[in-house]
C-alpha cells in the first residue's frame, strides 16, 4: 500500500493538471470564429442580399 503523502501527490497533481486542461479549453473557445469586420460602420449590414439592389 502506497504512502498518504505519496496518495496526496498524486491526487493534487491529477486535480491541478485537470483544472489546467479544462482552463486552456475555456480559454480558448471561439477562437475560430469570425471575427467582426473592423472597417464596416456598427450601424450597417456589410452584407446585403441580392433582392436589396
Amino acid at each position: 500500500m502506497k504512502s498518504p503523502v505519496a496518495l496526496v501527490t498524486v491526487g493534487l497533481t491529477v486535480a491541478i493538471l485537470l483544472a489546467a486542461s479544462l482552463l486552456i479549453a475555456t480559454g480558448t473557445r471561439g477562437q475560430d470564429e469570425f471575427a467582426p469586420l473592423a472597417g464596416a460602420p456598427a450601424d450597417t449590414t456589410p452584407f446585403t442580399s441580392p433582392a436589396a439592389k
